[in-house]
């Protein structure tokens, strides 16, 4: 299954191919910061994956000391994709980007402890305080 996600004025995009690896929520003030929003919603998927358009850069690094390299347009300033400095396996993508309503439901919520009160979860998702990794 071929799955494309693309900013907001369509100038860049990602396909990835297969079901994720693994959907979450985090609710770190970066990611809040990042996506504007109470959280942030990605779906990690197994290389390979394509890009098309231009990307500008942003590299963050997080409490446990890995780097994220995050993708946005420049055009339309859309984040689109994440990736991990040393990690060649994976791409992390913003589940809204794709327009899909019906996809996979989160499994797992990080950084708990910045969880806006009225953000509910899911049923079964596993809850970390912090980043458990």
């Amino acid at each position: 299954m071929q799955r494309i996600a693309s900013c907001t004025c369509g100038q860049l995009s990602i396909s990835v191919e297969g079901e994720p690896r693994g959907v979450g929520l985090c609710h770190c003030l970066a990611c809040q910061s990042r996506t504007g929003s109470a959280f942030a919603y990605l779906a990690s998927f197994a290389a390979p994956y394509t890009v098309s358009g231009r990307a500008s850069e942003y590299t963050r690094t997080g409490d446990k000391g890995a780097r994220f390299r995050f993708r946005f347009c420049p055009s339309c300033g859309t984040n689109l994709y994440q990736t991990e400095e040393g990690s060649t396996g994976s791409v992390s993508v913003a589940v809204g980007a794709f327009g899909d309503p019906d996809f996979p439901l989160p499994e797992v919520s990080v950084y708990e402890i910045r969880r806006h009160g009225w953000v509910a979860l899911p049923s079964g998702i596993k809850a970390f305080p912090r980043d458990p990794g």
